[in-house]
């Protein structure tokens, strides 16, 4: 199998909408072409956030005369943390990403909420269509708050006939996201303020009753505890087949996502 290209932008902020308190939308714009036309709403992407106190991306650059690349300075080296296309226009060179807002404990979510008109932020997508579901006649969608931009381009790419049972944890009622709907499904909204001191989205999944007479597809996305649990759940009690379900863990309570990225790896291929 071929390595997929990897198209890596800088981009500009041109609005800033919080579409709930803890939910902020970031709009880009590139003076670029984007190379993002064959790429899926949805997938993720790895975004590269300048340093604080910095307002522009230094990517690596190529010397040609030493035949290597050449990695910026430390002080001005983004940090780099993997996120979700919320949208892509590849025609007008503009891309939405969704941001969590939990303060400025992390490096994105502090740049989100004090990003500004102008302010640089770089992305790199792998250059092909993703796959988010398996068509089927009943779908199960369990996510918690950073799941959300992967949930929802779901269920806008979902026929308007198809079928499912959402389980959503966010932090308050005011969190309660506008674009997690489809006429087709049911939602539990779970509030949770504190998700890093756990979590009952598993729980709760595992008391929803599933139609055996119906083809199924479940997709399971949140912290890496309760996705270690609900993999088990439909893998080794339901017996669902990995053709039925998908399961990752975007964080791991009290690990930043750069040192826990290993294991929620090794989870995901369990």
């Amino acid at each position: 199998m071929e390595n997929p290209i990897i198209a890596k932008h800088i981009f500009k902020v041109t609005e800033k909408t919080y579409i709930t308190p803890h939910y902020i939308r970031i709009k880009l714009k590139s003076e670029d072409d984007i190379a993002f036309d064959q790429c899926t709403p949805g997938a993720n992407n790895k975004i590269f956030i300048p340093p604080a106190g910095q307002t522009e991306v230094q990517f690596a650059s190529f010397d040609s005369e030493k035949g290597e690349w050449v990695m910026p300075d430390e002080s001005v080296k983004p940090l780099v943390r993997t996120y979700t296309h919320r949208g892509i226009d590849p025609q007008s060179k503009e891309i939405s990403i969704d941001f969590v807002n939990h303060g400025d404990n992390g490096p994105a979510s502090a740049w989100a909420r004090n990003a500004e008109l102008q302010d640089q932020l770089g992305v790199a997508m792998k250059i092909r269509p993703t796959k988010l579901y398996t068509e089927a006649d009943w779908y199960f969608l369990i996510a918690d708050a950073t799941a959300i931009p992967v949930l929802c381009c779901i269920l806008e790419s979902l026929p308007l006939e198809a079928k499912g049972y959402m389980v959503v944890e966010v932090p308050s009622e005011a969190d309660i996201h506008p674009e997690v709907t489809h006429p087709g499904f049911e939602v539990h909204w779970v509030i949770n303020s504190m998700p890093e001191m756990g979590s009952q989205l598993a729980s709760i999944t595992k008391q929803i009753p599933i139609p055996s007479n119906k083809s199924r597809f479940a997709h399971i996305a949140c912290e890496y505890s309760t996705v270690k649990e609900l993999r088990s759940y439909f893998k080794d009690e339901l017996q669902w087949t990995k053709e039925e379900f998908y399961a990752f863990s975007y964080w791991k309570a009290g690990i930043a996502e750069d040192h826990s990225a290993k294991e929620r790896r090794e989870e995901k291929n369990a």
